[in-house]
């Protein structure tokens, strides 16, 4: 029998996509099921991207440059200079989605046994993209008593080791929603630059930001030009996640030369996607303002339903679309594929991604699980039905 690489061994499920098989036997059974298990906007793209592809001129759909279209990196560089960060086309490189763009910079700022600090629970995708890179992840623990606050510097600096070579962070925050401030970018950078570290920032939420505080970008970080990397997409905020065009910036030439090698040998990012990205940069400015307050009001509905119901806690989230709550149960994987396949109220059940799946520390998330509050309020207040009556019945509901 042939066998399989250690990497495919090592290599986690989603626990975002691994519970489907239950959702779809559920649905075969007549069941509602209300997703809050993935972060799959309902809002439309908006139709000038869609109307940009379908009226394109280009009687062969050619490779693009490796970097991407000059013209849509030219734009971007706008786009971005209207968020205070001033970048010119050369520093971008389009990448196929965000996950590239995390991956391009894994291959090119740490070889194989490296460390990335992370803060934890964190997006679970970066498990796997470390593991696709030979990168061991090093956690540092947030949690949702602080609102999953930055934790201490001094947390940070005890995690480093000779092979640390970045500090990622995800700001707005997957999975928790935690919005971090102007002075907590500031000490990782300042950690960064002190020992020598890049400083990663997937940055896919930024126009999702609900509090008093500002968004912070690490390319608004004075003296981090050699450490910041900015990694992105426009999958949440133009609701095309299918589109799959992200991209990494940087102002570190040496980084830069070398993702593009790694974009070279994958050749080209999605031709008629990127005139649906270009034609994006074209919305009006104010095109946010009507997504960003229905995702506050989902917010808003989401956090005081959670939080009404006794034994559970949900942190209100500055940002994204996604909140992390504490239910009283035992263990959430068996939770949220017992609402699947054991569990319908009125004909109805959620879908839920368990809290497990975004922590690298054993034993964590246990009690922990993330919803994602890109449905409507109609649908939000009928999934949050189905979760209070099923915490009544649940055979390992524990009291705390």
């Amino acid at each position: 029998m042939l066998n399989i690489s250690k990497r495919g061994e090592q290599m986690p499920a989603s626990p975002i996509r691994k519970l489907v098989p239950y959702a779809e036997a559920a649905k075969k059974k007549n069941i509602k099921v209300y997703h809050l298990n993935i972060g799959q906007p309902d809002i439309e793209t908006p139709a000038a991207m869609m109307e940009a592809v379908k009226h394109a001129d280009m009687p062969i759909l050619e490779y693009s440059h490796s970097a991407g279209n000059e013209s849509y990196r030219k734009k971007l560089a706008t786009y971005y200079t209207k968020t205070g960060i001033s970048v010119n086309y050369n520093e971008i490189l389009i990448t196929t989605g965000g996950s590239e763009a995390i991956l391009f910079a894994f291959f090119a700022c740490l070889d194989e046994g490296d460390e990335v600090i992370i803060s934890e629970p964190l997006y679970a995708n970066y498990i796997g993209f470390a593991c696709e890179a030979g990168v061991n992840v090093v956690p540092v623990r947030s949690t949702i008593e602080t609102g999953f606050k930055l934790p201490p510097v001094s947390e940070f600096e005890k995690a480093i080791t000779p092979k640390t070579r970045a500090i990622l962070v995800c700001n707005p925050n997957n999975p928790t929603g935690y919005l971090y401030s102007n002075e907590e970018m500031l000490e990782i950078g300042a950690i960064c630059k002190k020992h020598g570290l890049y400083f990663l920032s997937d940055e896919a939420y930024r126009e999702f930001c609900y509090s008093d505080s500002e968004y912070t970008s690490v390319m608004h970080l004075p003296g981090l030009e050699e450490n910041a990397i900015l990694l992105d997409t426009i999958s949440k905020r133009y609701s095309a996640c299918g589109a799959r065009i992200g991209a990494l910036v940087t102002k570190n030439r040496n980084v830069y030369n070398a993702a593009l090698k790694f974009g070279q040998a994958r050749l080209s990012p999605p031709g008629l996607a990127q005139i649906l990205a270009e034609a994006a940069i074209d919305l009006p400015d104010d095109f946010f303002d009507a997504s960003k307050a229905e995702y506050m009001g989902r917010r808003d509905l989401l956090v005081s339903r959670l939080n009404q119901m006794g034994g559970v806690y949900c942190p209100n989230p500055g940002g994204a679309f996604y909140a992390m709550a504490k239910l009283p149960i035992d263990d959430s994987d068996k939770f949220c594929q017992w609402m699947l396949e054991e569990f319908s109220y009125n004909n109805q059940t959620a879908m839920f991604a368990p809290g497990t799946g975004f922590y690298i520390t054993p034993g964590l998330g246990l009690n922990e699980v993330r919803m994602a509050y890109v449905i409507n309020k109609e649908s939000i207040s009928n999934a949050m039905d189905c979760l209070q009556e099923a915490l009544k019945v649940y055979p390992g509901r524990v009291s705390r």
